[in-house]
């Protein structure tokens, strides 16, 4: 039976990654140890999504408390286990905009040191299996804020005429712009998968997520755009939007579209991808659009305010051009749109959140 190696399994894409490969036959090894909780607080925990899946899978799913900092001790969990290894897929990280900042050399080392430690065990041990690393769209820092966008009375737009209209593609250049803290660890990373991909001949792929998003993210303040937006609109907590008069726009991609990506790259893998992967024209929404939608999904009003500071470096608009990968592997499409996700996520957590009004 094939295995793979998820790192942060008990996150939103590690978990639908678990549960995906699972369903293909393959035995997982889940890398987890909850360092959400330290990130975002205890109503952040990734700890139940863990227990869930190893009750749900326990033939083939088994979990390892690791920090992926912790360099020998990733390298030993390659090496016992290349023999059946397929698949890596690295989705561990501090992922929140506004926390790197308050602790640089964390952020830093979980995202580029933690990725280089994964490459290299795997460089090392396995070097013909699929690695496939999780990567973000703030790569390309606030280059995006420079489009010549028009505003309408809802959102942030680009003209119909501009090159970028359908998305941003990887032509975009990474250099000469603000990347935020976290945007310049995530930069490492995903250059040196590439780096790995190309001086070692290894099959690897980057993929520059714009909003990862689904009924199974643990939404905080600091991260979890949509989820937490919900979990704000039905617990009645006040919600504050920071800059551009809330018309800002974000693409947002269901996680289990995410991983279809992963099990088609996987399938007919290359060396050094990179693609962007989003929600693009097809999913895509701003801050005062998608609180309508909340409202209108939850039935009540959300308690809101509008700070005329935005966050350093935070997109203007993002929309996700990933037609590259869809010309590659023609069979991909997106199941979601925002309606769809928003609705998944509310049904999913209505009592829960509904407990804490």
């Amino acid at each position: 039976m094939p295995l793979a190696i998820v790192t942060g399994s008990g996150g939103l894409i590690g978990s639908a990654t678990v549960e995906h490969f699972v369903g293909r036959g393959f035995d997982v090894i889940g890398v987890e140890n909850d360092m959400r909780a330290q990130f975002f607080g205890p109503e952040a925990s990734t700890s139940r999504t863990s227990s869930r899946l190893a009750d749900s899978y326990p033939e083939h799913f088994r979990t390892v408390d690791m920090d992926i900092r912790d360099t020998e001790g990733v390298r030993k969990l390659v090496r016992d286990n290349a023999g059946g290894l397929e698949l890596v897929v690295h989705t561990a990280a501090q992922p929140s905009h506004d926390w790197a900042a308050s602790d640089a050399i964390a952020d830093f080392t979980v995202n580029a040191n933690g990725t280089l430690n994964m490459l290299e065990a795997v460089r090392h041990e396995k070097a013909d299996a699929t690695f496939i690393h999780m990567s973000t769209n703030k790569v390309y820092g606030d280059r995006p804020n420079f489009l010549p966008l028009i505003e309408t009375e809802t959102r942030l737009e680009l003209p119909e005429d501009h090159e970028f209209y359908g998305g941003i593609d990887t032509s975009m250049s990474i250099d000469r712009t603000m990347h935020s803290v976290f945007g310049a660890s995530k930069v490492a990373a995903d250059v040196m998968v590439q780096e790995y991909g190309r001086y070692f001949d290894m099959p690897t792929v980057c993929f520059r997520g714009g909003c990862l998003t689904g009924p199974a993210h643990a939404g905080a303040k600091l991260h979890g755009f949509l989820s937490y937006l919900m979990k704000c609109t039905v617990s009645g907590t006040p919600y504050t939007i920071f800059g551009y008069d809330g018309k800002q726009v974000r693409d947002n991609i269901h996680a289990a579209d995410v991983v279809k990506a992963f099990d088609l790259f996987h399938g007919d893998p290359t060396a050094s991808a990179v693609y962007n992967l989003g929600g693009g024209r097809q999913s895509n929404v701003s801050m005062l659009e998608a609180i309508a939608l909340c409202q209108e999904i939850a039935g009540r009003e959300l308690e809101y305010t509008l700070s005329s500071e935005n966050r350093a470096g935070d997109h203007r608009w993002y929309v996700s051009d990933f037609s590259d990968f869809e010309a590659k592997y023609p069979s991909f499409k997106l199941e979601y749109g925002i309606r769809e996700v928003l609705q998944e996520i509310h049904d999913a957590n209505v009592e829960q959140w509904s407990a804490v009004a």
